[in-house]
């Protein structure tokens, strides 16, 4: 029963936060060039990018995606060819995708070399904070020939985060101590995506600088950080009542701690929080309502 509410965690967290921790090699984005015919056959191999294909109105082309893409609900329908950390290159031959869409970190990189070798085209993304978003999706727009509804797709996410930032950085700033997971304790730090989460909703990491992206605290650093507010990834998109209060018991044994004294522990929905995708500005209205309850629609 724990294994099957453990593994979903690594299928659902944002690629950044596992791989940055276990010191992950970067790499460049990949450059291809225009495709004189539009791909008919389009394979995904990280769910971010398989919402973003389907913005882009893509789904009918895609011919296979990772396991772990289950947004919208029309991906349960699509061929699937292996997980997100280990794509079965043999699965997407067989598929006969004319493109091949990855992400930046080893494991994929692998499986894009592959593939080039092989003759396919493949565009390899880097996609880790906020301002690599509009990017990633105006390169797939332009690979796929949907050049114009990428920029319509960026704009909008940009704007809308730009909205989002105006309308929440007026309020109090509120110490907030982002958990990862619980045993043993790894926290966001502010070198990531989730920090940038925090600071457009006005919040301050409740961590100061670290040298690990994505660090493990000690309990006097917990003690000492005087978080306002904790909020945590889920472990899976089911039972997140039950997550709740096992949180809630975790936390227990910090009772100093103002987050803990207050009840201010909110555990998340981790797929719409750690996809740095579409979904991107509701992942943010999710974090502002834990800040500021439902007085974060009228701020």
């Amino acid at each position: 029963m724990m294994k099957k509410l453990w593994f979903p965690l690594l299928l659902s967290l944002i690629v950044c936060v596992v791989l940055i921790i276990f010191g992950s090699q970067r790499h460049k984005t990949k450059e291809i060039s225009i495709p004189v015919k539009k791909p008919q056959r389009i394979v995904s191999l990280a769910p971010n990018l398989t919402e973003i294909l389907f913005e882009l109105g893509l789904g009918d082309k895609l011919v296979a995606i990772s396991e772990d893409s289950d947004f919208p609900p029309e991906t349960a329908q699509i061929d699937k060819v292996g997980n997100y950390w280990s794509p079965s290159t043999e699965s997407i031959i067989v598929k006969k995708p004319d493109l091949v869409i990855t992400l930046w970190f080893a494991q994929q990189q692998s499986a894009a070399e592959t593939l080039e070798n092989l003759g396919y085209q493949v565009l390899v993304l880097r996609m880790e904070k906020f301002d690599e978003l509009p990017e990633a999706i105006n390169k797939i727009g332009m690979v796929s020939g949907t050049q114009e509804k990428a920029e319509q797709l960026s704009s909008d996410i940009e704007n809308k985060i730009i909205e989002l930032k105006a309308k929440y950085n007026q309020n109090e700033k509120k110490k907030v101590l982002w958990s990862i997971w619980n045993e043993p304790l790894r926290v966001a730090g502010r070198d990531t995506f989730l920090n940038e989460l925090l600071e457009v909703v006005g919040a301050e990491n409740a961590i100061g600088k670290t040298l690990q992206q994505y660090p493990s605290i000690s309990s006097e650093e917990i003690v000492s950080c005087g978080a306002d507010i904790i909020i945590q990834s889920s472990m899976s998109k089911d039972n997140i009542e039950t997550q709740q209060k096992n949180a809630e018991l975790f936390w227990s044994k910090y009772p100093g701690l103002p987050a803990v004294k207050n009840g201010r522990i909110h555990v998340l929905e981790s797929d719409t929080l750690l996809r740095l995708g579409p979904r991107l500005p509701q992942g943010i209205e999710l974090i502002a309502k834990c800040l500021y309850g439902n007085n974060a629609e009228n701020n």
